[in-house]
């Protein structure tokens, strides 16, 4: 039987690329089709097919484009595949190949409904009027599309709820791939760091809460400050983006010190995983794959008890999950996390290896 992976976009990296790459492995026989291909070398060129979205100035910008997807996916040409495993988190869900039997089974895995179309409060792309209205107008079409037939499976719970109110279908749940493996398997992340990464560790703080992620607004990392102030101890945040200069700002104002590590790498921040006393993660996620990380490397994890981050951490064994509203609950939070036994978080974060994302996937597509 033969099969075709369906993709948004492709970007150098991100958590929707990794499970992508997943699948690609699982299935290294099926082309991959996408809107457009911004990853380098990650993919092999004669393997992925773009979109006629990806010949036009559209492709360099996400919003500009979004009206036209819709109809970028019900125009793909003539395949006669058996099935088509799709990775939707915008408007993949919608494809459609042009000759295709009516057996073509359709399997979409969710990370979330287009969060700018039925979630704007969770994305700033869907906050200005003119996204309003063509979001208002996208509504209809998407619900429609997602009821032609196709089976759904949810990166979390939380995002099978997500699709029920969206949507109007079902989903079953499989956890997206974490490298899990990868990260037990190297006791001391110390080892694989450079001499420059080594000096950038050995100049933070003993006993700092940790943060990571993008630097941008929905992330919260103001929160991981907070936790720092309500705690007494010193910060570290890790990561870029265009947020740096009012996290700066923060950092400024607050009564710990803030330390910032640029950019690290997987090493360098697998190594912060395992030296930090918490790891802090606040913001709202469809899944969140970094609180698992830090459990896989022993750190205790305070998260947001809204979202997916409080499937995977376990209140009172692996960390504690807050809202973030007040710092006696931040302070009562953070001692519950930091009292959980390291062994129990390692237990809890094979749960959802890339090895688990993979056998269930398989079974999926076995089915029929």
């Amino acid at each position: 039987m033969t099969g075709v992976l369906v993709h948004e976009w492709i970007a150098q990296d991100g958590g929707s690329e990794n499970v992508l790459q997943a699948m690609s492995e699982l299935f290294p026989d099926a082309p991959i089709m996408c809107l457009w291909n911004d990853s380098v070398g990650r993919f092999p060129a004669a393997r992925v097919h773009e979109s006629w979205l990806a010949r036009t100035p559209l492709r360099r910008s996400k919003a500009a484009a979004l009206p036209f997807m819709p109809l970028a996916w019900r125009l793909l040409k003539d395949h006669d595949y058996d099935w088509a495993l799709i990775s939707s988190h915008a408007f993949a869900h919608h494809a459609t190949f042009r000759g295709a039997p009516r057996s073509l089974r359709r399997m979409v895995y969710v990370h979330t409904p287009a969060r700018y179309v039925w979630t704007p409060e969770l994305d700033a792309r869907g906050g200005g009027r003119s996204a309003r209205a063509i979001s208002m107008a996208l509504r209809p079409i998407d619900r429609r599309r997602a009821q032609e037939g196709a089976e759904f499976a949810a990166n979390s719970q939380f995002v099978r709820g997500r699709i029920r109110d969206a949507w109007g279908v079902d989903a079953r749940v499989i956890y997206p791939p974490v490298e899990v493996t990868r990260i037990l398997a190297e006791p001391d992340w110390t080892t694989r760091l450079s001499e420059l990464e080594t000096a950038v560790l050995d100049a933070l703080p003993e006993g700092f809460v940790l943060g990571a992620s993008r630097f941008i607004p929905y992330k919260r990392l103001d929160a991981v400050i907070a936790t720092g102030e309500a705690t007494g101890r010193p910060v570290v945040l890790a990561g870029r983006g265009p947020s740096r200069a009012s996290l700066d700002e923060r950092a400024a104002q607050a009564t710990v010190p803030v330390h910032f590590v640029d950019s690290p790498s997987d090493a360098l921040l697998f190594a912060l995983y395992q030296r930090t006393a918490l790891f802090v993660f606040p913001a709202v996620e469809d899944f969140g794959i970094m609180p698992v990380e830090a459990m896989a490397a022993g750190a205790p994890v305070l998260a947001q008890v809204v979202g997916g981050a409080a499937e995977s951490t376990v209140a009172g064994l692996t960390g504690a999950l807050v809202s973030f509203d007040s710092l006696d609950g931040i302070r009562e939070g953070a001692e519950l996390a930091m009292a959980t036994r390291p062994k129990d978080r390692l237990v809890r974060a094979r749960d959802f290896s890339a090895e688990r994302f993979g056998r269930e996937i398989s079974t999926w597509v076995a089915e029929q």
